[in-house]
């Protein structure tokens, strides 16, 4: 269609150019911009040659500027986007005016035989396997995965079906996916029969995937796609690609994922996806504004490898602002391994069954005027010191500032073991660094009313580094186990920190906080529970041992009411006359001053 025509135009204008003298410089600048449509049925006001029925038809012909409108309707279909736009001029799939436009991952489910038997078990043919790598189907392919990690989904009238992975353990809302004898068996909730009951299974485990540069999506409806764990339905691999106002739901692993600089990412929600909201890798420079990601893990994937709200790698300089992060199972902001620079501001994190916001092993974290509370409340194994509003884990060069830390497991810590990580622009085969706590702010934040403390020290180490040199305590059983750790440094070509550390030498600056713990909530908490540690009940014993909490201060912090979210504080609060309150809005939360 509209490839043909400009293909015939542009050799129109050459010989005209050649027939009159002119220069055909011109025939390399870009195509003027064009609008088609995309509609599963004809539209009557839109000439044919600008109106395709897939998405997919209409990306294979997009160029720099080019508008997709997209109308009303379900398209069962996975849409690749290479071509690429400019900054100047991108390339925009934009759903209609008032348009409900779903790009999903399931197909609907017919020609049902009704198994031998009393109740409604139903199957037809299957000819889908996603994970073929692994002899279990799964990822990861160990026992605790071995049904989390499947990708099948089947949904019956929208709501999702339980795997199971034998035959004889069906129940009522389950289905069954017989991989070698490709039958998929299912069970509706209510014994309904299935051949006059809506019944859609995945069957695509990409949806969106553009791999050119400034490609953007919007007002798009993403879900039910079959991909696994650490893969993203949404994927945007083009440097300065962009989506927005989109929803990405219900997808068996990662609603998306971003693995390109200079991302934009506004307004969208992510919810309800089986592993994580989103992954990111090497996405510098991006922007995630406006967002929400909301109540994901829904498949209960290992929470100490990867699940939650999202997880960002080895990215500088991305930036996460005005997002409401909520519910999720697990930890609500998760960047790990050799991040640098990034930042968090003006965010309400809430109810994370784990940390609200942890860093680890990375650098500089820049994490302000935000409003973090109820995270941390699960009993996750192996979660210590990851339960917290805000968690550094052995992340150096961080700035924490007037972060409202409320009702949390614990308000702030610090988790410090023995690590190492990647760095950034590292040749391909360097060796990892060593990374741990040093030079990091903590000033101006609010730390009121954390089940067990309102800081805590979580140091898991030998070298007893986190005590001032006049605390420590070399005994020769933690000499020896120092010297044993040691050797196993050394075997494996690495050592993790340089030897000699004390507290003075990692240049920990904790000042003019306000803390209220009352109660008998802790206060501070220096060290884990299972070796050498200490519990403060006040400011001035901290600042003589452990030289930390200078301008800081012990005093109640009242506000309007916690359950709606009404942070609202009196006009003498000490969190405004000590500049601990978040400044700007925070999106979910009442801020500002009490005026009555």
């Amino acid at each position: 269609m509209r490839s043909n025509y400009l293909s015939a135009l542009r050799l129109f204008l050459m010989f005209a150019m050649v027939a009159i003298g002119r220069p055909t410089l011109a025939i390399d600048a870009p195509n003027p911009p064009h609008t088609v449509h995309v509609s599963p049925a004809p539209l009557p006001a839109i000439a044919a040659d600008q109106q395709f029925r897939t998405i997919g038809e209409a990306a294979k012909i997009v160029q720099p500027g080019d508008v997709v409108i997209i109308h009303s309707g379900v398209y069962r279909e996975t849409v690749k986007v290479d071509a690429s736009g400019t900054a100047a001029h991108p390339i925009i799939f934009a759903a209609a005016q008032a348009a409900n436009v779903t790009i999903t991952g399931a197909d609907r489910l017919k020609d049902w035989k009704h198994e031998p038997g009393p109740d409604n078990i139903y199957s037809t043919d299957w000819q889908y396997s996603f994970v073929n790598y692994s002899p279990l189907h799964a990822h990861p392919d160990d026992d605790y995965h071995k049904m989390i990690g499947r990708a099948e989904q089947v949904f019956v009238r929208g709501y999702a079906m339980h795997p199971v992975l034998r035959r004889e353990e069906m129940s009522r809302g389950s289905f069954f996916a017989d991989l070698d004898g490709k039958r998929l068996y299912v069970w509706g909730d209510g014994n309904e029969d299935l051949t006059k009951t809506p019944v859609e299974a995945s069957t695509r485990d990409v949806l969106w995937h553009a791999t050119g540069a400034y490609v953007e999506a919007r007002g798009i409806r993403f879900r039910y796609a079959a991909n696994t764990a650490q893969e993203g339905a949404v994927q945007l691999a083009g440097t300065g690609d962009a989506l927005r106002d989109c929803v990405v739901e219900r997808t068996n692993g990662n609603g998306a994922s971003f693995t390109a600089a200079n991302l934009t990412v506004e307004r969208c929600t992510f919810r309800e996806n089986g592993q994580m909201g989103f992954g990111a890798s090497h996405i510098d420079g991006s922007h995630i504004r406006d967002c929400i990601i909301q109540n994901n893990n829904i498949k209960d994937f290992d929470r100490g490898w990867e699940a939650g709200g999202e997880k960002i790698v080895l990215t500088k300089g991305a930036v996460i602002e005005s997002c409401r992060v909520l519910d999720n199972r697990g930890v609500g902001l998760w960047f790990d391994i050799g991040n640098e620079d990034c930042e968090v501001h003006n965010c309400l994190i809430a109810n994370n069954e784990d940390a609200g916001i942890f860093y680890e092993i990375s650098y500089g974290l820049h994490a302000h005027d935000n409003v973090i509370i109820g995270n941390g409340l699960a009993d996750s194994p192996g979660a210590w010191g990851a339960q917290a509003g805000i968690c550094l884990s052995s992340s150096p060069g961080c700035v924490i500032e007037r972060n409202l830390l409320v009702a949390n497991r614990e308000g702030f810590d610090f988790r410090e073991q023995d690590r190492t990580t990647p760095r950034i622009g590292a040749p391909q085969n360097a060796s990892e660094v060593a990374v741990w706590v040093h030079d990091e702010t903590i000033r101006h934040n609010v730390l009121a009313d954390n089940r067990d403390a309102q800081t805590w020290g979580w140091f898991d180490i030998l070298d007893q580094e986190h005590w001032p040199q006049a605390m420590q305590e070399h005994t020769p059983d933690a000499g020896r186990a120092m010297a044993n750790q040691a050797a196993a440094y050394v075997a494996r070509g690495t050592r993790v920190r340089p030897g000699g550390l004390t507290l003075e030498k990692l240049h920990l600056t904790f000042s003019d906080n306000l803390y209220d713990a009352p109660d008998g909530q802790g206060l501070i908490h220096w060290g884990v529970s299972w070796r050498r540690n200490k519990a403060y009940d006040a400011i001035d014993p901290v600042h003589t041992d452990l030289h930390l909490e200078d301008g800081s201060r012990v005093a109640p912090f009242a506000f309007a009411d916690y359950r709606t979210r009404d942070f609202r504080v009196p006009p003498d609060s000490p969190a405004l006359k000590m500049n601990c309150y978040p400044q700007g809005e925070i999106p979910g939360a009442q801020m500002g001053i009490q005026t009555h």
